[in-house]
């Protein structure tokens, strides 16, 4: 039997990285040549852990962006220096550090960007309740 793509739904569309080892799991065990009675529990047991784990895949990614946006906070709260400073500073390092700030916040917001997409991709489909 030809193996579906496990990192793929059947729409064609990409399954979120923390999802694609429960579809390549589920994918061998339905899979397997099981010959027992066991087999429908099995795949009901299956479609329930992957429930389970797509609202927990869920609720990560919903926490992890909201935890970028509390460092971003705190980060721009310490930007408002930026308000007292002059160009003729006598520490320049001061400079530098407002850079690292800037870098800090880019890099986090690329982080609950990333965070966001995968929620969104992982709420397009599935159940996606508390």
């Amino acid at each position: 039997m030809k193996h579906a793509d496990p990192y793929q739904n059947s729409d064609g569309s990409r399954l979120p990285i923390d999802m694609a080892i429960v579809a390549r799991l589920t994918a061998e065990i339905r899979e397997a040549p099981l010959d027992c009675e066991c087999k429908p529990k099995l795949d009901e047991t299956l479609a329930h852990f992957t429930v389970l784990e797509r609202r927990r895949t869920i609720h990560k990614h919903l926490l992890d962006a909201r935890h970028c946006r509390e460092q971003i906070e705190t980060m721009i709260y310490y930007l408002n220096d930026l308000d007292e400073l002059g160009p003729a500073e006598q520490d320049r390092s001061v400079y530098v550090d407002i850079a690292l700030l800037f870098d800090d916040i880019a890099r986090i917001a690329h982080e609950g960007a990333y965070s966001m997409r995968q929620l969104s991709e992982a709420t397009g489909r599935g159940d996606a309740t508390t």
